[in-house]
């Protein structure tokens, strides 16, 4: 499975909706405190783009090492159409910098320092030690997942709907029978499906080994749905 770290940071590099929370703007417009654009620098440290005069580029515009504390919050909502859509949340949280010069013209990188990281998501909750948030890599299937799942629901319903086969006595397992099966989640090491019945429930099927692209993918989601289908 995914470690805490390695999904904090694949939903940090999402392009998953994100604001940025800074004591003092409570009152601002959420929209204004929306980065349009955040990555994870080679120190951990998560730099996000903003309008020049946006309240948070005026905000760090003289803030030096730890005055201005702030956190970032990414909410992962399913692509798809499933109750109970959003998947988790991530928050990093830190201080708040500006970074000189290197902006195109009209916006304005913030640096957000890493100091504490925390995620709750279809895994659990957790926090995360900022040293292996730094570490970690984003899942390498995460740039597709959306038009991947969106694939899957649209053009392999039946195979998805089958999987309910290889649940064996897991729990949920006779509930599945009447249940529509829609797939909720894909990363490198398996499928999770959520199935919506009376009682609505979720299911992981692992890869036999974790994937590294597309192709890969492609290879394991045949072998789990040949699996169901004998």
């Amino acid at each position: 499975m995914p470690s805490a770290a390695e999904r904090t940071r694949t939903l940090v590099q999402s392009t998953c909706s994100s604001v940025l929370l800074i004591p003092g703007l409570e009152q601002a417009p959420p929209y204004t405190l929306e980065p349009d654009g955040r990555t994870v620098g080679r120190d951990g440290e998560v730099l996000l783009a903003f309008p020049e005069h946006s309240p948070a580029a005026r905000a760090a515009a003289h803030a030096q090492d730890d005055e201005l504390h702030a956190v970032l919050e990414v909410t992962d909502v399913a692509p798809v159409a499933v109750p109970h859509r959003v998947r988790g949340r991530a928050w990093v949280s830190g201080w708040l910098t500006r970074v000189p010069g290197a902006a195109a013209p009209g916006t304005a990188v913030l640096r957000l320092e890493t100091g504490e990281v925390s995620v709750d998501d279809l895994w659990g909750a957790g926090l995360v030690d900022p040293e292996d948030f730094t570490a970690a890599r984003p899942d390498p299937l995460s740039p597709h997942e959306a038009e991947l799942l969106q694939h899957l629901a649209a053009a392999h319903g039946s195979e998805v709907q089958r999987l309910r086969g290889l649940l064996g006595e897991r729990t949920g397992a006779r509930s599945a029978a009447g249940a529509v099966a829609v797939p909720l989640a894909l990363d490198r090491f398996g499928l999770r499906v959520r199935f919506v019945g009376v009682r609505t429930f979720d299911a992981r099927f692992d890869f036999p080994e974790p994937v590294a692209d597309v192709s890969g993918l492609r290879r394991a989601m045949h072998t789990l749905f040949e699996a169901a289908a004998g």
